[in-house]
């Protein structure tokens, strides 16, 4: 930390944090404010930015248990907001051994990720809208203004594109994101270490809204829920060099060996559902791999 005021002010003017005004005094930048307020209520331009989590009773939106709006800047509040959520998500108990132990029923990092996602990529030119977390008893979802910058169905394997590059940048300097495009590559990835459905994706005219399910045994799953996870399933592995198969859909999903017949129904539906293709078509049906249709 530089002890002289000068320089400090130097810092924060070369990261837009602050801005020297026609006066010779210096003003807060919207970024600055965005990041580090200890009140955004208080910046008329980007107020209504602030992440709101709302907690429901049951799976609707009729009745609601808790209601918080954070005030402070996205990454002085980043840790503050994830440990809140993390209070109020459903646990399964566990003793081992004398031992009480608590299990989350969604990882941290899959939040993680997705928050941040929701807070640096947001658009902030439509106003009156701002970033939201709904969290009801078996889902969460995650709100925020703007569609995203890359299709849907490339998610996981596109370039890393940021509609606000000064705030994407900073953020990666904090350790609250990568800025390296593989946010969704662990959100998938750590989806399927605890055999949660896949996290959904839905834009609309002016936002974008991610679904995280808590864990929906396949046979409950709605059809095009199984096929959303076998294509991802698909991505993750293609982006590691590998391909899927049946056995792999399997261990994806924690089924045994006998099921391999409604694994093979779920492939044949998300080939002709044209998201995944065999990766050598001359090979036996019982040793077919598959990859995804863009690779």
């Amino acid at each position: 930390m530089p002890t002289d005021t000068e320089q400090i002010i130097y810092y924060l003017s070369e990261d837009y944090l602050i801005k020297k005004q026609d006066n010779g005094l210096y003003a807060v930048t919207n970024a600055g404010a965005l990041l580090f307020a200890k009140k955004l209520s208080e910046f008329q331009y980007v107020s209504r930015k602030r992440l709101r989590v709302i907690q429901y009773n049951g799976n609707s939106r009729i009745s609601t248990k808790n209601d918080i709006t954070f005030d402070g800047g996205y990454a002085s509040s980043f840790e503050e907001i994830i440990r809140y959520i993390g209070s109020i998500l459903p646990k399964t108990e566990n003793i081992e051994n004398g031992i009480r132990t608590n299990t989350p029923h969604y990882p941290e990092i899959i939040l993680r990720e997705l928050i941040a996602n929701a807070l640096i990529h947001q658009d902030f030119i439509p106003t009156g809208v701002g970033p939201t977390v709904e969290i009801f008893n078996t889902r969460i979802e995650i709100t925020n203004p703007g569609v995203p910058l890359v299709d849907i169905n490339r998610i996981l394997d596109n370039p890393p594109k940021s509609r606000n590059e000064i705030l994407a940048a900073l953020m990666r300097r904090f350790g609250i994101c990568e800025e390296q495009g593989s946010g969704w590559d662990k959100v998938a990835a750590y989806s399927e270490i605890v055999k949660l459905p896949a996290p959904k994706i839905v834009e609309y005219h002016e936002s974008t809204k991610v679904t995280v399910s808590d864990f929906i045994p396949l046979n409950k799953m709605s059809r095009e829920d199984r096929i959303w996870a076998c294509y991802l399933h698909a991505c993750l592995k293609y982006s590691n060099g590998e391909q899927i198969n049946n056995s792999s859909l399997r261990e994806r999903f924690g089924l045994p060996n006998k099921e391999n017949s409604r694994i093979s129904r779920l492939i044949k539906e998300t080939v002709e559902n044209k998201l995944i293709k065999p990766f050598d078509s001359e090979t036996a049906p019982r040793y077919m791999q598959y990859v995804p249709f863009w690779a």
